[in-house]
């Protein structure tokens, strides 16, 4: 006999189950995802623009900012939607 489960989603736990303080969760991670949105735009035209920033650590800083920019870009809109329309789970699709 072969296993043949298999896994569609995964579920969260939820922060708060009242509404209000999901609502309060949505405009606590869009703030906080605004101003590191600002901050990550800032070192990199600070790196790109800068000529004497061209240097091996600041190399490293520009690819640091684009890794945070992209798990920014993916993971928190997909915490903020769960919060804001009250659904547990992500596909693994």
């Amino acid at each position: 006999m072969s296993n043949s489960s298999s896994i569609s989603h995964f579920l969260l736990l939820a922060l708060a189950d009242t509404r209000q303080l999901q609502l309060l969760h949505f405009c606590l991670f869009l703030g906080i995802s605004l101003a590191a949105l600002l901050a990550i735009g800032l070192i990199i035209s600070a790196v790109a623009c800068g000529h004497h920033l061209h240097t091996p650590m600041f190399f490293s800083l520009l690819n640091l900012a684009l890794t945070d920019l992209g798990s920014i870009c993916t993971t928190v809109p997909k915490a903020m939607h769960n919060s804001l329309w009250d659904t547990r789970h992500i596909s693994c699709a």
